[in-house]
Parts: structure tokens; C-alpha cells; sequence
């Protein structure tokens, strides 16, 4: 029977999204001591306990809203009086400690990992972020910053790694060029939803690219489904201030996500 550690660490070697939680303190009568932990996926309880019965299905039942996106924090403190709030007999109170891991991941996948990728890359690394970078040349791709945070991904067929991208991927384009950026681009608006999608490039080079997702029979809606040019309009063509600015475009984006979720999640207050 494996530790409860060495469970939670072959859940975190697989990434698999969960919750941890902990009884933190007690008083009075309560099924389970002080520190009893348990670890919850989407699936349920696969490791340990914090007392069963009505207590354990209302804590897993936490959890779960927090890997469904229905809480935005990734921790919390609950305490909850077992008679009033879990309807058990006992007439303890438990202070529980809900921890989520592998949750809500930040994912950036950037196509391209020329000279703006890699400033790109070189500052999304100190964010709380996961980032791939997909590129046909060896030699641009050795040229990234190493970091546990990064993948790095070659190939010479782009397009065809955007059907393994997660839903949540917000999504970069600045390759070799308008050749190479295009069919990746038709691609995901043909086949895929992202929350973000940006191609580097001017107002020119935008105009272009709605003329290929016309001609390419995509409906008049794909045209206004990405942002090019990317980022906000600060600093200069330096590749420095260009991922400066697209990295306040990407977090705008994501805060502004966030905020319509927890209010999608809140219960609504508004009178009968």
C-alpha cells in the first residue's frame, strides 16, 4: 500500500489534475483525526479518507467544483459544523484544507522560435505558465532558455500538431513568415475554438491573411477570430518590447476569462 506521498507523486508525474485535502483541525466529536488527508480527481476519491460518509461526499464534492472550474482560487479553508452544515449526528466542527494541483494551468503554444519567440519565451518562463514551441529548425529550437516549463517541439509539418493542443492553449503565431503562418492559421480556425489566438505581422499582413481564410472557404466570422497585429500598442519593433506587449495582450485576455468564469460560477443574487 503506498504512502500518501508517494500516491500524490505518481498522480503529479502523470499531471493529472486534483485536489488535495486535509483535515486541519477539529473539535469535539469527528470521524477522522487531525491531519487524515485524502486525494480527489474528477473521477472521485482515489486516495485516502478525511472520515467517510457525509462528511468525506460533501469535501469531495469541494473539490470537484474547484477541478471543474467552479472556484477560481486553488486553495481554500472550509470549516463546516457536522450536525448544522453536513447533517451528522456527531456535533463536531472540522476545518478542512483544499489544495488543487495540475489545475487551471496557464498554456502558451507558440509557433515559431525565431528571434521574437525566443524574447517570448525568455520572459513567459517567470510567469506561472507552460509553454510549447513548435519549430522545423534544430538549430533555433537549441537557442531557447531551458526551463521545466518549456517544450520544445520540431517539425516540418506545423499545422499538423494543432489537432494535440489543448482547448485551453492560448496560441501564437510568429514563424519564418506569411507562408508559414497561414496554413497553421487556417488550420485552427477551421478545426479548433482557442481562448486566444494572435498572429505576429501589421495591419497589412492581417488583410492578407482574412483574404486567405476567405479563399480558403472559411466563413466571415474566422476573419475577426484572431488579433494581428498582437499585443497592446506600446514600444517599438524591438523583439524585447514586441513580447512585452503581447504578453499584456495574453494576460489581458486570460484575467478577462477568468473574471466571466467565477461570475458564471457565483450564485445568482439578484431578487425573485
Amino acid at each position: 500500500m503506498p504512502t500518501f506521498f508517494e500516491a500524490l507523486a505518481d498522480f503529479m508525474a502523470r499531471e493529472e489534475p486534483l485536489v488535495t485535502v486535509t483535515i486541519v483541525d477539529t473539535m469535539g466529536s469527528v470521524p477522522q483525526d487531525r491531519g487524515a488527508k485524502m486525494i480527489v480527481t474528477r473521477a472521485g476519491l482515489q486516495f485516502g479518507t478525511v472520515g467517510g460518509g457525509k462528511v468525506e461526499t460533501k469535501a469531495i464534492t469541494e473539490a470537484q467544483k474547484m477541478l471543474n472550474g467552479e472556484v477560481t482560487e486553488n486553495t481554500k479553508f472550509v470549516q463546516w459544523r457536522l450536525a448544522q452544515d453536513v447533517g451528522m449526528t456527531c456535533g463536531g466542527v472540522v476545518k478542512l484544507y483544499f489544495e488543487a494541483q495540475n489545475v487551471g494551468k496557464w498554456r502558451v503554444v507558440i509557433f515559431g522560435a525565431g528571434h521574437v519567440a525566443n524574447a517570448l519565451i525568455t520572459m513567459l518562463i517567470h510567469f506561472d505558465c507552460q509553454i510549447a514551441c513548435i519549430d522545423p529548425r534544430e538549430e533555433w529550437l537549441s537557442k531557447l532558455p531551458q526551463s521545466p516549463k518549456l517544450t520544445a517541439i520540431q517539425t516540418s509539418d506545423m499545422p499538423s500538431v494543432v489537432k494535440t493542443l489543448p482547448d485551453d492553449a492560448f496560441v501564437v503565431m510568429m514563424t519564418m513568415g506569411h507562408a508559414s503562418d497561414a496554413p497553421i492559421l487556417i488550420e485552427i480556425l477551421r478545426t479548433r475554438r482557442f481562448p486566444y489566438v494572435g498572429v505576429i505581422g501589421s495591419e497589412a499582413k492581417a488583410n492578407v491573411l482574412r483574404r486567405n481564410l476567405a479563399e480558403a472557404g472559411l466563413p466571415e466570422e474566422a476573419k475577426k477570430a484572431f488579433h494581428c497585429p498582437i499585443g497592446i500598442e506600446i514600444g517599438t519593433n524591438h523583439p524585447y518590447e514586441i513580447a512585452l506587449s503581447a504578453i499584456a495582450q495574453l494576460i489581458q485576455t486570460r484575467d478577462a476569462l477568468r473574471l466571466e468564469r467565477s461570475r458564471q460560477a457565483a450564485p445568482d443574487s439578484s431578487p425573485p
